[in-house]
């Protein structure tokens, strides 16, 4: 099962968006997408307007999720967890550079307490050309240091686990997230920054998605955020948000 609002173009192998394009509605997105890419390639004009309400509205922001589909299907499927203060800024599809071009106007601008930040599933599909490890971790870097040279504390969360990508079938996904997972609590032990880790609430051993808490191996089920949520609350509680 494929969601529309999580696919972007260059997210799906070509076999499979050369068969889904026949379908009205998914190459109407399509098209969308492949023009997005070249007018905002960051889709820096996808939150303005709820920014701009938000920051009209004066009310405190705690922490901001910023991140891909994961993070925007986390708003979706579980919209209680974002309740007043918690603010949801994920864009299906998106790698950690489109994310670094939009984290000023839609993480620093909001002047939240905290940055929850999960990227990586999409640098390692390749979802905007190839991406090496460390290029990967240059752009999470990035982000983090634009959010503490402006007070506001990092979360560098995990990248979920994934026995394979089903837009990008036969690449080796478990390999290079545990790669970044491992430079990830790394760099946040050596920061004093936290590291968010939610590999033993979702991988099996193999490192693929627990059955179950995934609709594709990938985007996490209502069961999938529930249990992302038993790792993060008692982190936000301890800070206040």
């Amino acid at each position: 099962m494929i969601e529309r609002r999580h696919l972007l173009a260059g997210a799906l192998a070509a076999p499979v968006v050369g068969s889904m394009l026949a379908r009205p509605a998914f190459a109407a997105d399509h098209a969308a997408a492949e023009k997005r890419l070249h007018d905002d390639w960051a889709w820096t004009g996808r939150y303005v307007e709820e920014n701009r309400q938000l920051i009209a509205s004066r009310v405190p922001v705690g922490i901001v999720f910023m991140g891909d589909s994961i993070t925007q299907g986390w708003r979706d499927k579980r919209p209680g967890f974002f309740r007043p203060g918690r603010i949801g800024r994920g864009i299906g599809g998106q790698t950690s550079p489109q994310m670094l071009v939009r984290f000023m106007a839609d993480v620093v601008a909001l002047r939240p307490k905290a940055v929850h930040i999960m990227a990586g599933t999409n640098d390692i599909a390749g979802n905007t050309g190839p991406m090496t490890l460390e290029q990967t971790e240059a752009t999470l870097t990035a982000m983090a240091q634009l959010a503490t040279a402006n007070g506001i504390k990092v979360l560098l969360a995990s990248v979920p686990p994934a026995g394979n990508f089903p837009w990008r079938p036969g690449l080796d996904t478990v390999t290079p997230i545990r790669a970044i997972n491992g430079w990830a609590r790394g760099w946040a032990a050596r920061q004093r920054a936290t590291f968010v880790d939610y590999t033993p609430v979702l991988a099996d051993a193999s490192g693929a998605m627990k059955a179950g808490l995934a609709y594709d191996g990938v985007h996490p089920t209502e069961a999938g955020y529930d249990a992302m949520a038993t790792v993060i609350e008692p982190v936000l509680k301890g800070m206040g948000l």
